[in-house]
């Protein structure tokens, strides 16, 4: 009988009523941004069963609005009030806790009445008026650190928000701006991250992206996907991980160079999971 890995002191999150984190390998996935009713359905389904089968906690993730598009003309999404219709009923189908995007203070109440976690992008890890406002709906709010800032500056975010009076953070990396069109992941950075006290989280996507590589949209390899994230797991900082993940990436409105396949995801998850066990002793279930 498996039992489930010691924590080692790492810290935990409460989701919907539930603990995250504490040893145990979490899961943010789903399609970059809403689309059809029928395809985000699909998803959230697959991949709860792919995350149920192997005993990994699932989020499901998608954005109502990419408000961060390379040109004007890039896919945004199907809008506040649509998305938040879809995500509803993904959580009422699925039993799945979710997590999107908010882009202003404005968006923040509504968005929380229907999911669990409020996500600050990248480029909005530095909006005071963002994070204090996402912190005041209660829910757990997760800060995605922005490509430029360094990886110990996050403690201002998150204590922005813990004096709001909400401290059940989470803290992403999602990879660092070098020279023009590239990421790179500096591994050091996962243990500056767990400095805050919050659960880690790393992006293995969006570290992947090559921005702006495409002219007017964002490249990336997703290739590079299943070796980052094993690495990011493998230096014992990382409580859990973000995928996006489409049955058809290079056909996606938004980031598909990124997006993992969901016919692969279950493949890239069990590897990861391989190192975790090597790690902690213990399977993650």
């Amino acid at each position: 009988m498996s039992t489930s890995p010691p924590s080692h002191g790492r810290p935990s999150v409460e989701i919907a009523g539930q603990k995250y984190g504490a040893g145990k390998l979490f899961l943010f996935a789903g399609p970059c941004v809403l689309e059809t009713p029928e395809l985000v359905q699909r998803i959230a389904g697959e991949l709860r069963d792919i995350a149920a089968a192997r005993g990994v906690p699932l989020v499901f993730k998608s954005s109502f609005d990419k408000a961060n598009r390379s040109s004007l003309s890039g896919a945004r999404g199907p809008g506040m009030g649509r998305g938040l219709e879809l995500l509803a009923e993904v959580k009422q189908r699925w039993k799945l806790p979710l997590v999107t995007d908010v882009h202003s203070p404005e968006q923040c109440a509504a968005a929380a009445e229907v999911v669990d976690v409020l996500q600050i992008p990248a480029f909005l890890c530095r909006q005071t008026d963002l994070l204090v406002a996402a912190a005041q709906t209660g829910r757990a709010v997760n800060i995605k650190k922005g490509q430029f800032l360094a990886p110990w500056d996050m403690l201002n975010a998150t204590k922005k928000c813990e004096a709001a009076g909400n401290a059940n953070l989470l803290v992403t990396e999602r990879g660092a701006s070098f020279g023009y069109g590239r990421l790179v992941v500096d591994m050091n950075s996962f243990a500056h991250l767990s400095k805050t006290g919050h659960p880690v989280v790393f992006d293995a996507t969006h570290s992947v992206q090559e921005p702006g590589a495409l002219g007017t949209s964002t490249g990336g390899d997703r290739r590079l996907v299943p070796a980052l994230a094993r690495a990011a797991v493998a230096t014992g900082e990382v409580d859990g991980l973000f995928f996006e993940v489409h049955p058809d990436p290079d056909n996606a409105p938004s980031d598909g160079p990124n997006m993992v396949r969901l016919d692969q995801f279950g493949a890239i998850l069990d590897g990861v999971l391989a190192v975790h066990r090597a790690l902690r002793g213990a399977p993650n279930g």
